[in-house]
């Protein structure tokens, strides 16, 4: 009996191992071929006329500068404003807050936010930041609505990664004469800066790409905009995925979608090993 259990279990342990491989290669294969085409399709479309000049259709000229500053600084401005708020609630939520039972209830309405369609929180910019508080249709204004849909990204990856600092490092800090925000800044924190970076990546995925939202808050223009710009209320812009919604939905150019859309991969790309590099410098520096 002993000898056909351990050959039953030795057959489950081997099926398990080859469906653990075919998901692996498949989902390998999916995401491999999902970006190849993108790059096949894309990349011959790209030039440096398409990529440093603005859109005309008097002159027939197709650009996307003003799509890539737009969406460049959506994501900045998003960041600056979003990561505090949601470090800062995740610190409070896991090191200040005593009622459990509130904590909860925070914790199960960020979860509840972070899974509405972002269509309704364009409409709620739309009515809170464009309309009630006259911002107008700008890039600020969908920035804004953005801070609200990847904040509670932010508040529980932070969260999950202050839980799992060990209860040790608080105490000896304490034990040593560190103050409670001391303790928090010089040990809780660096200790959880991997859990930090993810949650902003994954924010700056949702931020880059986000279109629905923005078609209502930050607009379709494409005028070339400053820093400064970005910041002043009534002035809109469109980003890239905006742009690749309008160039695929309503003028049916393909061709310069897909384009689009291998610069917003690589954009992507260089924005996430950018955040990976300074997390892994700031750790090197704490530590």
């Amino acid at each position: 009996m002993h000898e056909k259990i351990s050959l039953s279990r030795r057959i489950k342990i081997k099926v398990v191992n080859i469906l653990m491989y075919i998901s692996f290669i498949l989902i390998l294969a999916l995401v491999a071929g999902l970006i190849g085409y993108i790059c096949y399709r894309g990349i011959p479309n790209i030039s440096w006329k398409f990529l440093s000049s603005k859109p005309s259709l008097l002159k027939g000229v197709i650009g996307i500068l003003p799509n890539i500053l737009n969406t460049v600084y959506i994501v900045l401005i998003t960041l600056v404003i979003v990561l505090p708020l949601g470090v800062g609630t995740a610190v409070y939520l896991n090191e200040y807050a005593t009622n459990r039972k509130l904590v909860g209830v925070i914790e199960f309405a960020s979860e509840t936010l972070a899974g509405i369609p972002s269509i309704i929180y364009g409409l709620a910019g739309m009515l809170i930041f464009v309309q009630f508080c006259s911002i107008g249709t700008s890039l600020l204004a969908g920035s804004l609505t953005l801070v609200i849909m990847t904040l509670p990204t932010i508040v529980r990856t932070t969260q999950e990664s202050l839980k799992t600092v060990p209860d040790s490092y608080r105490e000896g800090s304490l034990a040593l004469g560190s103050g409670k925000w001391h303790m928090i800044r010089t040990v809780v924190l660096p200790s959880s800066i991997d859990g930090i970076v993810t949650g902003c990546i994954l924010a700056i995925g949702r931020i880059v790409g986000e279109s629905a939202a923005l078609l209502f808050t930050a607009g379709m223009a494409n005028n070339i905009l400053s820093i400064k710009d970005a910041v002043t209320p009534g002035n809109a812009g469109s980003t890239l995925t905006v742009a690749l919604y309008m160039y695929a939905k309503e003028r049916g150019e393909f061709g310069v979608a897909f384009a689009i859309a291998a610069i917003l991969l690589i954009l992507t790309l260089i924005i996430n090993l950018s955040a990976k590099l300074v997390a892994k410098r700031l750790k090197v520096k704490i530590d």
